[in-house]
């Protein structure tokens, strides 16, 4: 009976334990699928908006179930959220004005990607996959920035003027700072995050080390091999923040360390074969590139007063 009654204990013991673990797992599927805002009809659930935050929480090293976490978790999760909100808005806005993204577009895209990084398809799925994305997130990732630039090119670009007394001014100013940027490649450290990035890069600054040196000691990047070199820097193709980070360098610089993907990086901007900065360039040369450095801050301003007449006009429930 003693032997019975135990296993009876036993058993009751059990049944309770899996009784908790079903509410326990119908709880957090209940928070999973609760709805974190609504926006114009269109719903964001907290799975949707945890999975977009983990990069950002994993660069902030916050556990999002750690409850002594939950103010700076919940910053983390209102700031995703509010570009989640965005992006909805312009996939909104870029249909009314019929603006459209192609797959083929994207696998164009993908397709110099790959090449750029001098991978094949296999191993840039492996890339991916290293650093938690799928293609098909990639993709959607890809189509969301392409509908982006477009919408602003549309709705905000045309609105942005630089005037030929502001171009020539600044041309004045910086002349003897602007070089030939033609042919000229980019160069990329991601750094291993084994290593002390900062002293690296110090050692870089210095002279102590070259940046082609220090690319193939410490890089993860896929082109480590060849020092660094990402190829010669597409000048009209370039995403804002890159531009912006380019437009600032003149052949030989080297950025201050910046974040990518949650690693640490530098870029190196240079002209292969030769070491000096090279031929300045004459007013008519520089006139595009001096319109794209001048153009970028009032486009940026301009898409804030844009993102702000956006949200002024739609109807946006958020639940957090």
């Amino acid at each position: 009976m003693r032997i019975t009654g135990e296993f009876a204990l036993k058993k009751y013991v059990l049944l309770i334990l899996m009784a908790w673990l079903c509410l326990a797992c119908t709880a957090q599927a209940a928070q999973l699928n609760k709805i974190a805002a609504v926006v114009n009809g269109q719903v964001i659930t907290m799975f949707d908006l945890q999975k977009a935050a983990l990069p950002e929480l994993g660069r902030a090293r916050l556990n999002p179930n750690d409850p002594k976490q939950a103010d700076k978790v919940n910053v983390v999760f209102r700031k995703v959220l509010d570009s989640m909100i965005m992006d909805i808005l312009l996939e909104q806005e870029a249909k009314r004005l019929s603006i459209t993204v192609s797959d083929s577009e994207i696998d164009q895209e993908l397709t110099k990607m790959m090449k750029m990084r001098r991978l094949n398809r296999a191993q840039f799925e492996a890339e991916l996959k290293k650093q938690g994305m799928s293609v098909d997130e990639l993709r959607k990732s890809m189509k969301t920035n392409m509908l982006r630039q477009r919408v602003m090119g549309a709705e905000v670009g045309r609105r942005v003027v630089v005037t030929d007394d502001e171009i020539r001014a600044y041309y004045e100013k910086h002349k003897d700072t602007m070089y030939d940027r033609n042919g000229l490649h980019m160069g990329l450290i991601v750094y291993n995050p084994n290593v002390n990035a900062r002293s690296i890069a110090a050692q870089i600054a210095s002279g102590a080390l070259s940046f082609e040196e220090a690319a193939r000691k410490y890089s993860i990047a896929p082109n480590r091999e060849k020092g660094g070199d990402m190829g010669p820097v597409e000048w009209g193709r370039l995403n804002p923040e890159w531009e912006t980070r380019l437009n600032k360098m003149k052949p030989g610089d080297v950025t201050d360390i910046f974040t990518v993907q949650g690693h640490k990086a530098q870029v190196h901007l240079f002209r292969p074969g030769q070491s000096g900065s090279g031929r300045p360039m004459t007013f008519e040369e520089a006139r595009p590139v001096i319109d794209n450095i001048l153009r970028q801050p009032k486009a940026m301003e301009r898409f804030d007063e844009y993102s702000q007449q956006l949200r002024s006009k739609a109807v946006i429930d958020i639940r957090l």
